[in-house]
């Protein structure tokens, strides 16, 4: 099946949160794209592309979502991996970190060296560095919780290490 062919009918929606501008765009099977908080709904628009592009504004599809979403970034301890992602067109090893990833609870931090042996190649642990970032779902696959094997942070989409530090201390803090 051609990598287009794997997304039949795309749908999207952005909306504002306490921390900025989010957009998801989705298939049938699950969230296939979304965008760290930003400062508009265009660049949150631009981070969902190419998917965007081909995708049907449908706000009342993602009624649950943005709920969780937007209780998520007000501080809430909401678990978003409760919000069905489709990984369908990635490589199984960034599948297999992507989920890894996901079962990192909030507050804590795992090592890339970790996450790359949950995906079944302990060496691999700059494979894992790729994965996340080409991590396409922001904060459900809340990649600012894999920092270095010395504890530092590391490159981070959007705003960056600041948005790293705030989502993680945000996390702590609850």
């Amino acid at each position: 099946m051609a990598k287009k062919d794997k997304y039949q009918r795309l749908t999207y929606d952005v909306f504002d949160t306490d921390m900025g501008w989010v957009a998801i765009v989705g298939s049938d099977h699950g969230i296939v794209r979304a965008s760290l908080p930003e400062d508009t709904p265009e660049t949150a628009l631009d981070y969902v592309q190419p998917e965007v592009n081909t995708a049907e504004h449908a706000p009342a599809e993602y009624v649950d979502a943005r709920a969780l979403i937007s209780a998520y970034c007000a501080g809430e301890p909401i678990d978003l991996a409760d919000i069905p992602i489709d990984t369908r067109s990635a490589t199984p090893f960034f599948r297999k970190a992507w989920d890894a990833c996901r079962t990192i609870p909030a507050g804590e931090t795992r090592s890339y060296g970790w996450l790359a042996e949950q995906a079944g190649n302990i060496k691999a642990a700059r494979g894992a560095g790729q994965a996340m970032a080409r991590n396409r779902l922001a904060l459900l696959v809340p990649c600012h919780r894999v920092i270095s094997s010395s504890g530092a942070l590391h490159g981070f989409g959007g705003a960056g290490l600041p948005l790293k530090s705030r989502l993680l201390a945000m996390e702590t803090d609850r």
